[in-house]
């Protein structure tokens, strides 16, 4: 970004919100609609319309997770490179988008379990080249914002896609539904390239090794808030678990199909508090200074460990299990939004693609563990210890808080 001019006693400050950070956020909107609808017609397309067994969702799904954690982390080696990291943005919204759409033409579950796959490395891979490139757009004090304002789309694209995928499926079928939302996809890759041309082109020079640098992002205060991170994401559990919960408690009352139906529109206001929350944090986060990304974070830690503690008693009132999942909602827009300002301030420049890289892996890792332990404890022991157990991560979590500063970035 260019520097205010020295002859400016008091120079303006920058907007944050230029046509590249626009860009960005219609991508992670639109991406987030495209590639929701295949999400949410999987179920229905392998069991009804393939034959599969609901193993065979399961089995495909964590293999998608895992090789989406392996994209983030070979994502944030080929991000270090300014250059390199525009186009693997492009190519992985591109990617994502084609091969989610061609799950609409699959004959058998070997070919969706390889198209799911692909689609997923490929989204993993686009991540730390995103949040990089969004980092090159905007001053460092502006960093809240426009991670707040990316996250906030985000979350809308969650809420869109799964009712634009109702109301494809009432005009056409699951197939041909699929097979559309490649165009939501395809203008995603077209707002990066949008975004792309908006930033400042970056110097020419040699190219970067393809090397993913852990050890140096680990040094000085960005190593000790990642120790911080990974406490709260191995706590950070799937939504879908917090579903389950609603649905299980809300069964005995109101019948399965009712209780389903509340159990959703609750992850609906989930969503919406997630929306709100990434650019209110985002906003708070600047005017709070070098401490404002930690303090954001601490009090989404703070809101998850007050919504998994709640979730751990059992309640039959939708309107009490509203709370646990507004709080939730509100935590994870507050956490998200911190976590990437603060990488993005602490990480030296040439750094950043490895940076985002590494959190992006905590992130997968983290809540693939928080899901599994958590699924355990919950069908061995009982919901009540798999939430009490992640409230105690919260915990663990808001004490590593402690023990982070963001002064200053790591030195390569």
């Amino acid at each position: 970004m260019p520097e205010p001019s020295a002859n400016e006693p008091n120079p303006p400050e920058q907007r944050w919100m230029n046509p590249g950070v626009a860009g960005i956020g219609s991508a992670s909107f639109l991406a987030d609609v495209g590639h929701e609808v295949p999400t949410a017609l999987l179920p229905s397309l392998l069991t009804t319309t393939l034959g599969a067994p609901a193993a065979a969702l399961g089995l495909i799904e964590g293999l998608a997770d895992a090789l989406a954690g392996v994209g983030r982390l070979t994502g944030g080696a080929l991000a270090d490179d300014p250059q390199r990291r525009r186009t693997v943005a492009v190519g992985g919204y591109t990617t994502t988008a084609v091969l989610s759409s061609l799950l609409g033409v699959t004959t058998n579950i070997w070919q969706a379990g390889a198209l799911r796959a692909g689609a997923w490395f490929a989204r993993g891979l686009r991540v730390p080249a995103r949040n990089a490139l969004l980092a090159d757009l905007v001053p460092a004090n502006a960093y809240g914002r426009a991670y707040g304002f990316e996250r906030a789309m985000d979350n809308l694209g969650a809420i869109g896609g799964p009712l634009l995928a109702l109301g494809l499926v009432a005009v056409f079928n699951v197939r041909t539904a699929i097979l559309i939302s490649v165009i939501p996809g395809i203008l995603a890759a077209l707002a990066i390239i949008y975004a792309i041309r908006k930033a400042a082109q970056p110097a020419v020079r040699e190219r970067i090794p393809i090397r993913l640098r852990i050890r140096p992002v680990l040094r000085g205060d960005l190593g000790r808030l990642l120790g911080a991170i990974t406490a709260f994401e191995v706590g950070n559990v799937a939504a879908t678990l917090l579903i389950l919960r609603a649905t299980e408690l809300l069964t005995p009352a109101h019948g399965i199909e009712a209780a389903t139906s509340i159990a959703l529109g609750l992850y609906v206001a989930y969503n919406i508090a997630a929306t709100l929350a990434s650019i209110l944090a985002g906003h708070t986060s600047d005017r709070l200074g070098k401490r404002g990304p930690v303090l954001v974070m601490t009090a989404g830690i703070t809101l998850f460990g007050i919504a998994y503690a709640a979730l751990a008693f059992d309640t039959a009132g939708y309107l009490l299990l509203a709370l646990p999942f507004i709080a939730a909602g509100l935590a994870i827009g507050c956490v998200e939004t911190a976590e990437h300002a603060a990488v993005a301030a602490l990480a030296p420049t040439d750094l950043r693609g490895s940076a985002f890289g590494l959190l992006a892996t905590v992130q997968s890792l983290g809540n693939f563990a928080a899901s599994a332990i958590a699924g355990l404890l919950w069908t061995l022991v009982s919901p009540n210890a798999a939430w009490a157990y992640l409230a105690a991560w919260m915990g663990i979590a808001l004490i590593g808080m402690l023990f982070t500063r963001t002064g200053r970035a790591a030195e390569v």
